[in-house]
């Protein structure tokens, strides 16, 4: 059977896996092998706790994507990549790991930053409880929420629809007050609070 173009491996800020052209700026997986010798997924959607986010590209590193070990998953960018429930890498992104562990420190009052499967446990636990409502003018920026049938990214001054290509403009003004669906965790939210920084797609900046 021959492999599908392009793969079913492109994330949503829901965590669902779409086969899409735009392979965005980040990628991870989720602690093992979700596809087929073929290419195609399985009924799985993770193998363990440890969902991670990771670079393109790091050290001349190469692998075939969907080969052998684990499933590459690929994200527009950071903030869609949280939302989806991976934290970063200690391997390739370990600068920004320890940042990510700093601010969840920061955001629980914890004495030291929590260790990878720490965060994981944590994060597996918020992933799935699933997501609830909550009044836009209380959510961060940086947080991914669902409203009007799509997925927004607050900004500091409104938000910005999302695509697996990029933010859209002009930016949507949603009244503080609405009630929408966030889909970042909320420990997440918690660490964008607390001054962790998010790598946003270029287009959150045009």
């Amino acid at each position: 059977m021959p492999r599908p173009s392009p793969l079913q491996n492109r994330c949503a800020p829901d965590g669902s896996l779409h086969a899409v052209q735009a392979r965005g700026t980040l990628m991870g997986n989720r602690g093992g092998r979700l596809h087929d010798a073929d290419g195609r997924l399985g009924a799985a959607r993770w193998r363990s706790r440890a969902w991670i986010c990771c670079r393109l590209a790091w050290r001349g590193w190469w692998r075939p994507v969907m080969g052998d070990g684990y499933t590459e998953i690929f994200f527009l960018d950071e903030a869609t990549a949280l939302a989806a429930g991976h934290r970063p890498c200690f391997l390739c992104r370990r600068d920004d790991a320890l940042a990510f562990a700093a601010a969840c420190a920061r955001a629980a009052g914890l004495d030291r930053p929590p260790r990878a499967p720490e965060m994981d446990r944590v994060l597996h636990a918020e992933r799935l409880a699933g997501p609830r409502p909550a009044r836009l003018g209380d959510l961060p920026a940086g947080t991914i929420f669902a409203a009007d049938q799509r997925f927004h990214l607050r900004t500091p001054d409104g938000s910005l629809p999302w695509t697996f290509d990029g933010y859209r403009w002009p930016a949507t003004q949603h009244p503080s007050s609405q009630e929408v669906l966030p889909v970042t965790l909320p420990s997440v939210r918690a660490a964008l609070v607390a001054g962790y920084m998010l790598r946003l797609h270029s287009t959150a900046n045009s």
